[in-house]
């Protein structure tokens, strides 16, 4: 167990908190963009490297396959803390980043190492995006620890967003990458060159945070900053049975696991959805990446906000998850235009996709908080282990099916709406509970 903190105390925080934070926010920044390298890029990536429609699924895919060993890094985290879990995820990173830079001639070998890369890049996920509520409550007191969570958790899905916007900038579209008119063959040169050029720099910046994280990420503070951080937790067996026989924690778990399942795998391939409606690489970059960093910002305001007042988590999800069914089903109506009949517009789907995208990606930190509270004293890295694994699985099946029905993709779209009021209905018949909260305010005072 921690180190007790000085009597008559409820706990200590030490400013290092904040470095400790961005270390690991940055950690999951990186991971979220290599991630995404190639989605925002495909039709230049089949260009350049020969990939095919199977291959720009699969690079995605690799994501929710490196959940496989999702339960290890749990178990790691529980026993080991959080520096030796950080420095495995971080090293998994260089190994995978370093792989998609070899420079082999033979495209076949280079697919290889670029899968392996992503794969690799892929087993670092249960990490980033597991950890954020275990860290916040080792490091911060419980007025800061949703807004501590939602910089940890919701940096993963800004890296995603740099994607959008990086690859589509640095690499040009197939059709016309230059002013002068081009020979095939130089054309292709070209697009490969800013496509390796990204790939170096996506690995510098990976190796500079695995070098920072070794030189300084403590596994945890000299004393803790609550008494819910102090308090022993239930041991790793223990806590999947308390999980698995509670059904208050099962419903919320589905909740969270199949609309941000179903919007993860969608905004993975965004581009692929966006071609058959004449939206271009560019335009479906600059969607993708608006719809996460308002995410992201909606996100950590509204988490500073259940900091302020608690006791507000459910009434939050409900708000966010109403506002993700009415913006899905509008885009979704959108996409089928000949049906439909409403205006098949640029300024209309970058609407619909932002908005569901703020609303969707801001209900994460709200909804690891409401986890963590509802199943206390079950170890934080376990209890949002099991569910990322979770949503993980769906978006795997969806992006299982996607590698087999890749030419037509209104049944995709369906699943957006479907799931996020699926979710709103299992938000309304929860019962919350607020655990943790409740030793920490009662016991200090």
């Amino acid at each position: 167990p921690p180190p007790q903190p000085p009597r008559g105390s409820a706990g200590r925080v030490y400013g290092r908190r904040w470095l400790v934070l961005l270390l690991f926010s940055l950690l999951g920044f990186a991971q979220g963009l290599l991630w995404n390298t190639w989605g925002p890029i495909q039709n230049s990536a089949r260009l350049a490297f020969g990939f095919g429609g199977w291959d720009i699924a699969l690079l995605v895919f690799w994501g929710p396959i490196g959940f496989a060993p999702c339960f290890f890094f749990m178990w790691l985290m529980d026993k080991k803390g959080l520096r030796v879990t950080v420095l495995l995820t971080s090293s998994l990173m260089v190994l995978g980043a370093g792989l998609r830079c070899v420079p082999v001639s033979d495209l076949e070998i280079r697919k290889k190492l670029i899968h392996g890369g992503q794969l690799l890049n892929g087993l670092a996920g249960p990490t980033v995006m597991n950890a954020a509520p275990f860290l916040s409550t080792t490091w911060f007191s419980p007025d800061e620890r949703a807004t501590a969570t939602a910089i940890a958790s919701l940096l993963n899905y800004l890296g995603a967003a740099g994607a959008f916007l990086v690859g589509p900038l640095v690499v040009p579209s197939p059709n016309g990458t230059s002013h002068l008119p081009l020979a095939s063959q130089s054309n292709t040169e070209h697009i490969k060159d800013r496509i390796e050029a990204v790939l170096y720099a996506e690995f510098g910046m990976v190796s500079l945070i695995f070098s920072a994280a070794l030189a300084y990420f403590p596994s945890r503070p000299p004393f803790p900053p609550s008494v819910a951080a102090a308090s022993q937790r239930l041991s790793y067996r223990r806590s999947f049975c308390r999980l698995l026989s509670n059904f208050r924690f099962l419903m919320i778990a589905l909740a969270y696991a199949i609309p941000l399942g179903v919007f993860s795998g969608w905004s993975g391939v965004l581009d692929l959805i966006l071609t058959p409606v004449h939206v271009s690489q560019v335009d479906a970059g600059w969607i993708g990446f608006w719809s996460i960093v308002g995410g992201c910002v909606v996100g950590i305001a509204m988490a500073r906000f259940a900091d302020f007042i608690r006791g507000m988590l459910k009434f939050i999800l409900l708000l966010l998850l109403s506002g993700a069914t009415l913006a899905s089903t509008w885009f979704t109506l959108t996409c089928l235009s000949s049906v439909t009949h409403l205006p098949l517009t640029t300024a209309t789907l970058y609407t619909s996709c932002i908005l569901l995208g703020i609303f969707l990606n801001s209900s994460v930190p709200i909804f690891f908080e409401l986890f963590v509270e509802t199943v206390y004293p079950v170890p934080e890295g376990i209890t949002c282990g099991v569910v990322t694994f979770l949503s993980n699985v769906f978006m795997g099946v969806l992006l299982f099916f996607l590698t087999f029905y890749h030419t037509e993709f209104s049944w995709f779209n369906w699943c957006l709406p479907g799931s996020c009021l699926l979710s709103l209905l299992l938000i309304l018949c929860f019962r919350e509970s607020y655990d943790r909260l409740y030793l920490d305010v009662v016991v200090s005072v």
